[in-house]
């Protein structure tokens, strides 16, 4: 049976600074939806106080952004908390039958074998683009057979990516040689959503690496950060799935190791933490946590050829995992304003949450879409012509965001290397 990190409970000195960081204490308005209150659950189940059942209903509703991390005075270790309760309660729910045999057995496919798997998530991407470009999804649309789904999906629908087909997919190379005397050996971290979903956006990346004077490999031995796993308590997967990252990147001289995703960047840099009481594995991991960074972090060290003022109004909107687990705030930031032709405009109270959270969005709906209109105040304040993301999720939740406003013939939603891209002259 997996185990509270209950001594870490006791760094919380219920001071409450964490409640004006916490985007579900604001919409909620409880102690129990607040950091400190979770963790004083947290205590209690360890204490026998309270039922694991108890316990479950506010550790779920946590967006597990760990904005509270960042201001709290006594360094409590919130994260670690937190997944420590998910793994108790999802290995409690197993213990005590009282999870579902299709819900077991859907969540094992999904976390064990279908994000793992390259060919799955091939033929998942290959038929979302099937569903774009053959005219099904304006059928679809059309005559409102999107609404036999769920509000959570038509929602995501409307906002759909357009998705790569295999052919194009297939024209990515394996090895890209740096374009000038080769500043850094890149290993580059696709990603399993990322990839299915944004697989263009990797492909930019990519290449303005190149541009930038980086050789770039991508390896195809990598597999999932397993960062879905860990923030749904699947601990064991996530462990073994990381291990396979790290004996895969281990055979390459890398200098970095990069992705454009925030969540993932985010899991990928605590797998020394994730693999701490493996004495064969914590060494191997601290040095693959170390060797990884996000794309912002390479290119502004580097030189980009610009060739294209952009003259467009642009905000940007961090991914709290980029902020608050890899500690990368500046750098995507100033990379951004270094765009020519960029007017910057500070989103007010711009490190609150979206609500997007990695599938937080689809099972609590409600909650995120209230999280996500207390953001979209600050963006109707600012008024800008593009908003600017560094991580998938956080993408389509601000897409969603300016959907439900109204606002998607005047604002735009771009993953900064589209930016990047556009400016640099990348397709």
């Amino acid at each position: 049976m997996a185990e509270l990190a209950y001594e870490e409970t006791f760094d919380c000195v219920q001071c409450g600074y964490c409640l004006p960081a916490c985007p579900t204490y604001l919409t909620m308005g409880k102690e129990t939806h607040s950091p400190r209150g979770r963790i004083n659950l947290v205590k209690m189940a360890a204490e026998g106080h309270i039922s694991y059942s108890e316990l479950e209903g506010p550790i779920n509703l946590c967006l597990g952004c760990r904005a509270c991390e960042v201001v709290c005075p006594t360094n409590v270790q919130y994260g670690k908390i937190l997944e420590s309760a998910k793994e108790v309660i999802r290995e409690n729910k197993r213990e005590t039958k009282t999870i579902t045999k299709r819900a077991k057995l859907f969540q094992e496919f999904v976390f064990d074998k279908a994000m793992p798997s390259k060919k799955i998530l091939s033929t998942a991407g290959t038929g979302l683009a099937l569903y774009q470009k053959s005219g099904l999804q304006k059928v679809a649309r059309k005559t409102k057979a999107v609404n036999i789904l769920p509000e959570n999906l038509r929602t995501f629908e409307k906002i759909l990516p357009t998705v790569e087909g295999p052919t194009q997919r297939k024209k990515r190379a394996e090895h890209y040689p740096a374009e000038l005397k080769p500043a850094f050996r890149i290993g580059f971290f696709t990603g399993c959503i990322m990839d299915t979903m944004f697989s263009s956006i990797n492909t930019q990346s990519i290449k303005l690496l190149q541009r930038a004077g980086c050789e770039v490999t991508v390896i195809k031995e990598q597999t999932c950060c397993g960062a879905m796993q860990n923030h749904s308590g699947a601990t064991e997967i996530t462990k073994k799935l990381a291990k396979a990252n790290i004996a895969a990147f281990e055979k390459y001289e890398f200098d970095f190791i990069v992705n454009s995703i925030g969540g993932c960047g985010a899991q990928l840099v605590e797998y020394d933490h994730l693999l701490e009481h493996d004495p064969e594995w914590v060494d191997r991991a601290k040095q693959f946590a170390q060797r990884n960074v996000d794309i912002s972090v390479i290119l502004g060290q580097l030189r980009l050829p610009f060739e294209k003022k952009m003259n467009k109004v642009v905000t940007y909107q961090p991914s709290c995992h980029m902020s608050n687990v890899q500690k990368r705030v500046n750098e995507p930031l100033e990379l951004l304003k270094s765009v020519p032709g960029i007017t910057y405009l500070e989103l007010p109270n711009k490190n609150m949450c979206c609500g997007s959270a990695g599938i937080y969005n689809i099972v609590n709906y409600e909650e995120s879409m209230d999280v996500l209109d207390e953001k979209m105040k600050h963006v109707k304040k600012v008024s800008p012509e593009v908003v600017v993301t560094t991580n998938p999720g956080c993408h389509l939740q601000m897409k969603v965001g300016v959907e439900r406003e109204g606002l998607s013939e005047r604002i735009e939603v771009v993953h900064i290397v589209e930016l990047l891209a556009e400016a640099c002259g990348v397709e």
